[in-house]
């Protein structure tokens, strides 16, 4: 037996006109596609797949189903076969539970909790009288209620406690609700108190349909410093593989054959309200490689919209090598200046976003525009600068024509062989980079480590940024919330990538919180090699979140093993192995690391700095 919410995920993650495409040869119809019935013998297409509702249908010969029917009808399976054909199909992994009947989902509080939450925000903004402000803002922003309730938007009261007594009245216990990050506790105090609070609120839904977490965004009035708060990551939410928008985009952006990725919440709902429904958004991070290869079961065209200050341009050239890494080709879209995809469909509705779209260039053409205007080719040592800003990309080509098109591209522009920039591709830059654009020289060969005793990796990563502010750019690159283990330098982190300039522990901080961040400040040790520094401590990390993991594979295989699930045990020990020899060698990658640590922590960031536009 499988458990529902695995059928449901497997059904919510299937591509159906991909599936069926196999056997039929559809062709598009409106928003729909036909063909030739494979049941019967069709002379005329009458058989249509509906991708939007997830089924088929036959006028011929009446056959219909969803795409397990399908599998079982045309491949001769039973439904735990063609569950399991289809979730192979779409990357999840179906097991079945042993006995009579399937196991209590061990995260069912936390989606009830979720459900509850949801259900609570959305009738306070649309019953309560405290949710005027909020409606009048959605109002304001050209959101009608029926988009608002399609995206399940809702508002937070400004009240300590309306959450929590309203959960305590339903049965929900306080420990859940302060794990989801509804409620928070100061350090100093017991008292659990609503976290959102007169804030606009966003519901994060997974790929079935559930609510997994929230965005809360500040209202006028609201006297907290944070534009968006957010929830922490959980057993049921990580942010790093999930995309705001994604449940109800996917279909449109299989119609389409690409995606429209924008900055934020706002952008996302205002794009839909016009009638552009193939809109995603990354949830307060950087683009990930989960999030490309998410995307990619949906399309291999991705337009990035977003700002187009140094900010947005650094964070659309980061996201773009994300997205060619993994098989999916980025254009950029370049609005003009002042405006996002929000104002630009308030002003003119999608038409007016539309020739924008239309404009976009390529990646590497939009990186060599810029480059040009700012003169990156007037001069060889310029030139030189120019090549090792447009490297990085050549090397995330994971297609080799359009790598070879990038080169041709690229030698052509610059005037350097194509051999030279062949060679350059094979060469790892980042020690020669970081040594050249980073403050501090490279240390000798053979000198020992900068640990200083007695410190953890995460508090001396901290004050190696407060000590020298200009290495917080390079770790925004490569280290995330959700790789901290205590949640106060976690938050110290969040920080300092919001604010670098930040030197003093605002009294509105926790209390526990202001005395890490004040000792930090007050740190008088100083750090003599600080490339050395940064890159021993970011493996220390690294490798912490891997032991970890490694030590709670030990638990899940001896499970596996009590519960005599030969299948699991397998699985475990080909993840371990993998790890341990990759620990070994000190060659756990960037990816492997965000997977490990959202498995061992379970948990990260509750606010980040940027959560998109509006």
């Amino acid at each position: 037996m499988i458990p529902d919410e695995t059928v449901e995920e497997v059904r919510a993650r299937s591509d159906i006109v991909e599936i069926v495409g196999e056997v039929v040869d559809l062709k598009k119809a409106g928003k729909d596609f036909k063909g030739r019935c494979p049941f019967h013998e069709d002379h005329s297409p009458s058989f249509y797949v509906v991708p939007t509702k997830g089924f088929y249908h036959c006028f011929g010969c009446g056959e219909d189903g969803d795409v397990f029917s399908f599998v079982m009808k045309r491949m001769g399976l039973d439904f735990v076969e063609a569950v399991k054909h289809v979730g192979a199909r779409s990357g999840v992994v179906v097991r079945e539970v042993r006995g009579q009947r399937p196991e209590e989902d061990p995260n069912r509080p936390l989606h009830e909790a979720n459900a509850f939450a949801d259900d609570f925000f959305q009738k306070r903004l649309w019953d309560g009288d405290d949710g005027a402000g909020a409606r009048a803002y959605l109002e304001g922003r050209g959101i009608d209620r029926e988009t608002a309730e399609r995206f399940r938007i809702g508002f937070a009261p400004d009240q300590r406690h309306a959450l929590r007594q309203a959960a305590s009245q339903h049965g929900l216990e306080q420990d859940v609700l302060l794990e989801l990050g509804l409620l928070a506790r100061s350090d100093s105090a017991d008292d659990a108190f609503d976290r959102f609070r007169n804030r606009l609120m966003f519901a994060i839904e997974d790929l079935g349909g559930r609510v997994v977490g929230f965005g809360g965004r500040v209202l006028p009035g609201n006297r907290s410093r944070a534009k968006y708060v957010n929830s922490p990551e959980s057993a049921v939410y990580h942010k790093g593989s999930l995309l705001y928008g994604l449940v109800r985009a996917k279909n449109a952006i299989r119609r389409q054959g690409s995606a429209l990725v924008v900055e934020g919440y706002m952008d996302v709902v205002s794009l839909a309200a016009a009638g552009v429904e193939n809109s995603v958004a990354a949830l307060g991070t950087a683009l990930t490689e989960e999030h490309a290869r998410l995307l990619k079961r949906f399309t291999t065209q991705a337009y990035l919209c977003f700002d187009s200050d140094a900010a947005g341009l650094k964070a659309t050239f980061r996201a773009g090598d994300v997205l060619l890494r993994e098989g999916v080709h980025p254009s950029v879209v370049t609005l003009p200046e002042g405006d996002d995809p929000d104002s630009i469909v308030r002003a003119g509705g999608a038409e007016a976003l539309r020739p924008h779209v239309e404009a976009a260039v390529d990646v590497l053409d939009r990186k060599l525009q810029i480059l040009d205007e700012r003169g990156y080719f007037q001069t060889i040592e310029k030139t030189r600068q120019a090549i090792d800003r447009l490297l990085p990309t050549l090397r995330a080509a994971a297609d080799p024509t359009l790598r070879d098109l990038y080169v041709d591209r690229v030698a052509a522009r610059t005037g350097v062989q194509k051999v030279t920039l062949e060679r350059e591709l094979t060469v790892e830059p980042a020690r020669r980079q970081a040594a050249q654009s980073r403050p501090g020289r490279p240390p000798p060969p053979g000198r020992r480590g900068t640990r200083i005793r007695g410190m953890g990796a995460e508090r001396q990563f901290l004050l190696l940024l407060i000590k020298d502010r200009t290495w917080i750019e390079a770790a925004g690159e490569v280290v995330g919330p959700e790789d901290f283990v205590d949640q106060g330098y976690r938050r110290i982190f969040e920080l300092l990538i919001e604010r670098p300039e930040l030197d003093h522990a605002s009294a509105e901080l926790e209390e526990g919180l202001r005395r890490k961040l004040e000792g930090l400040l007050a740190d008088t040790r100083q750090f003599g090699e600080a490339g050395r520094v940064f890159e021993e401590t970011v493996g220390r990390m690294r490798g912490a979140v891997v032991d970890r993991r490694l030590q709670a594979l030990d638990r899940e295989i001896a499970d596996a093993q009590r519960s005599a699930d030969d299948d699991r045990m397998r699985t475990l020990l080909v993840e371990k192995q993998r790890l341990s020899r990759e620990r070994a060698e000190g060659s756990v990658t960037r990816s492997d690391w965000r997977r490990t640590s959202r498995k061992t922590l379970g948990m990260s960031a509750q606010h980040t700095p940027k959560e998109g536009s509006g």
